[in-house]
């Protein structure tokens, strides 16, 4: 028997429900986008996501603000956001890889008791983490310093980084690595040469999760980082908006310039991200 297709009225209410649900999720992003192109320092009190007029007046002094030191604001918080996240991103997908490879290959004492740490830890907020990661960096030296916060992102990232990671380790067929061995390969030549590539996609998810991480993080910058020549991007972004003050246009195209990294980072990896995301979920 010929099954039926959805009727004409189904498909015209699931595409209606669909568009009603995206104009509901872009609408605030529409307004932010309004306030960075419109004039003026507050927000106008129409709620059309439509600007009255255009204007690049709030891009322009926003890359052309200047501190004390006379150094260009913004492009000096993008450089230090550029090199936290980057460095966060290498360390901790290098730790976690080695560390996610270990814990789906090898049995050894402890083993479960750290996977299930390394959940445990996800649970707490990171504002609960503030003070003792203080002390820490303090008796250190580490305060004020990229170090310090490239340090507190990494260990903050690799807890999720290697349940995705071990996840996808545990579905990759073992006979591969029992073939290397046969034909004289090494434990480490085995996981450089054939389980790192064949885990591009949940690397690539791991890789993503960590930039953001860095990229977006803005209590931890903010409590860590008192140089104003120390400030990621978020921090930046923020200072324009203060107790007395709020310059909402310059906060709105910061808002915008600093998602962009984002996006394209989201765009050039959206091929292993479903792949990644699914397959690092089939096993734990």
């Amino acid at each position: 028997m010929k099954r039926r297709g959805p009727s004409p009225l189904g498909q015209i209410l699931v595409y209606l429900g669909l568009i009603i649900a995206c104009a509901i999720i872009l609408y605030p992003v529409m307004i932010v986008l309004k306030k960075a192109f419109e004039p003026g320092r507050q927000f106008a009190l129409s709620a059309s996501p439509v600007p009255s007029s255009v204007t690049l007046d709030h891009f322009r002094e926003l890359f052309s603000q200047r501190s004390a030191t006379g150094e260009l604001m913004f492009l000096r918080g993008a450089l230090n956001s550029i090199v936290i996240s980057l460095a966060t991103t290498v360390v901790g997908v290098a730790l976690s890889c080695t560390a996610a490879y270990a814990l789906s290959r090898f049995k050894f004492p402890g083993r479960k008791a750290g996977l299930t740490s390394f959940l445990v830890v996800q649970m707490f907020p990171s504002t609960l983490l503030l003070m003792p990661l203080y002390v820490i960096l303090n008796g250190l030296g580490l305060l004020n310093s990229t170090i310090g916060l490239v340090l507190v992102y990494s260990t903050t990232a690799i807890p999720f980084c290697v349940w995705t990671l071990k996840g996808y380790f545990d579905s990759l067929p073992a006979e591969l690595e029992e073939a290397a061995r046969i034909d004289g390969a090494s434990q480490w030549m085995i996981f450089r040469k054939i389980m790192l590539p064949l885990s591009r996609p949940a690397i690539a998810v791991t890789a993503l999760f960590s930039f953001m991480t860095a990229w977006n993080e803005f209590i931890l910058a903010s409590t860590f980082m008192t140089d104003q020549s120390k400030y990621t991007l978020p921090v930046l972004i923020q200072s324009t908006v203060t107790e007395f003050s709020a310059d909402w246009g310059l906060f709105a195209a910061g808002a915008v310039i600093t998602s962009l990294p984002v996006m394209i980072a989201f765009y050039v990896l959206q091929k292993y991200l479903v792949g990644g995301i699914t397959a690092g979920a089939v096993k734990g």
